[in-house]
């Protein structure tokens, strides 16, 4: 059977290091509202977005230039049946060289075609990984939410049309 679990992949001139390092920065690349710590492991962070999505998470492995693992330990969405739908996936950050480059493979297990959100969060993810990640690693500046607004209240607004 395919492994159905969302995964994107980019690469990049910048090194493992900085790359790693740049994933580690999460309010850099995901959202300005972020509490908590995020580089080490047994920390934990909390995410929000309005009243739309609420996470904890906590890092489970970090191997330095490596591969860094999230663990969801709680979960809150207002816009599916099952507002839990994240609680106990993972989310694995892939580190290794490719040729000259730095590949980054971003597997959310566990988010599958199956959840109601996998539509959404899929395209959340491709635009934070592709986009912003991307950016903060290459330039130094990601497109991370705002405290309130940005790329997550577009997709809110697409998905409730």
């Amino acid at each position: 059977m395919n492994n159905q679990d969302f995964t994107t992949t980019i690469l990049v001139d910048q090194s493992p290091e900085e790359v790693f390092n740049a994933i580690k920065n999460v309010r850099g690349w995901w959202s300005e509202n972020i509490e908590g710590s995020t580089s080490k492991v047994n920390d934990v962070f909390n995410y929000a977005y309005k009243d739309a999505h609420r996470a904890k998470i906590k890092l489970t492995e970090v191997v330095p230039n490596k591969k860094v693992v999230w663990h969801v330990l709680d979960n809150y969405f207002n816009f599916t049946k099952d507002k839990s739908e994240w609680k106990d996936t993972n989310i694995v950050f892939e580190i290794s060289k490719k040729g000259t480059q730095t590949q980054l493979r971003f597997t959310h297990e566990g988010l599958v075609p199956d959840y109601e959100c996998f539509e959404i969060c899929s395209e959340g993810w491709s635009n934070y990984i592709k986009n912003s990640l991307r950016g903060l690693i290459i330039s130094g500046k990601g497109a991370p939410n705002p405290k309130e607004g940005g790329f997550n209240e577009q997709l809110l607004k697409q998905h409730n049309k």
